[in-house]
């Protein structure tokens, strides 16, 4: 069973398997190849609309998704457990098991638009990034839906009306079997649906902390975002303003991303302290955040530079 009424909210027991038992595929694989097929025929979408020679589309695909998955990547290895992967260098390419930084696939993102435009499409640089801002946060969405089905990045505790018990991300697997042994679970998973819906296990249940589901916020205020951005390039002069959709989408993406770093775990003991016998950010922000600040002020100088030119209304991109 995935979901059951919790007193406190959503029992969240999501298996990461496809095929229980089967370590591969797992849904957040399946997240992010719908993620990059959506950002697909999104891009298709605005190639068409500009006349694009067909071969552009299937370039431009290679390169972007190659640039983001690297990118992201590494981002996650380097910019929050830089100790461990130094160490551990060949766990670099365990995607499968998640761990993807959204600052390092749009840098990524970025190197592989650059690289493209220079020695492919021979376009203005600022061209491909604008349509790239524009279908990007549809597969973020994806990806962070798959970190829901992975129970990792969540949210802080709380004590409010709602919220999540990741039972797979506050109960390890052995400790799982272990507290499970009266009922002598097949499996890990069997173990999981014990606690989930056992009335024997309430007891266990009711010690797994009620948490903000971070990865689901995150998820829907990416769909939004990208609503947002594809309505200025289809019903306004946005996509002729070069830079302009690329600004807000660093703007309002990682505007976003500060706020919600408020109610999500840290992802990286960098920048905290321990204080009372919990892990706090020493100055309030954590490394997620601080790595927005920039994105939001390069975002905020591309597009107050061209917001004067802004005008609603459809217009020819043939030109």
């Amino acid at each position: 069973m995935i979901l059951s009424n919790a007193i406190f909210g959503i029992v969240w027991n999501m298996n990461p398997s496809v095929i229980p038992g089967v370590n591969i595929p797992r849904w957040y694989g399946v997240m992010w190849a719908l993620g990059i097929y959506a950002a697909y025929i999104a891009m298709n979408r605005l190639y068409k609309n500009e006349n694009m020679p067909e071969k552009a589309m299937d370039k431009t695909f290679l390169y972007i998704v190659l640039g983001a998955v690297i990118g992201a990547r590494l981002g996650h290895c380097f910019f929050y457990d830089p100790g461990y992967y130094l160490k551990n260098p060949v766990e670099i390419l365990y995607i499968w098991e998640g761990g993807l930084a959204s600052h390092g696939g749009t840098l990524g993102i970025i190197i592989a638009g650059y690289i493209l435009i220079r020695k492919v499409l021979k376009k203005e640089v600022l061209w491909m990034m604008d349509r790239l801002s524009t279908v990007s946060l549809i597969t973020a969405a994806f990806i962070r839906i798959g970190n829901l089905f992975n129970h990792e990045i969540v949210g802080i505790k709380t004590t409010g009306a709602f919220g999540f018990q990741f039972l797979r991300n506050d109960i390890h697997p052995s400790q799982a079997m272990d507290l499970t042994q009266a009922a002598r679970p097949e499996s890990v998973d069997a173990a999981y649906s014990l606690i989930a819906n056992d009335p024997q296990f309430a007891h266990v249940l009711a010690e797994v902390p009620l948490r903000y589901p971070a990865q689901l916020f995150e998820a829907l205020a990416y769909f939004l975002i990208f609503g947002i951005l594809m309505f200025l390039y289809w019903r306004t002069n946005a996509g002729k303003l070069r830079g302009f959709i690329m600004g807000v989408f660093m703007v309002l993406c990682f505007t976003a991303r500060f706020f919600i770093e408020f109610i999500k775990e840290n992802q990286t003991d960098l920048f905290t302290e321990e204080v009372n016998n919990q892990i706090v950010n020493s100055d309030g922000l954590n490394m997620g955040q601080y790595l927005s600040l920039p994105f939001i002020a390069v975002g905020l100088f591309f597009m107050l530079r061209k917001i004067k030119e802004f005008k609603m209304g459809r217009v020819s991109y043939m030109d």
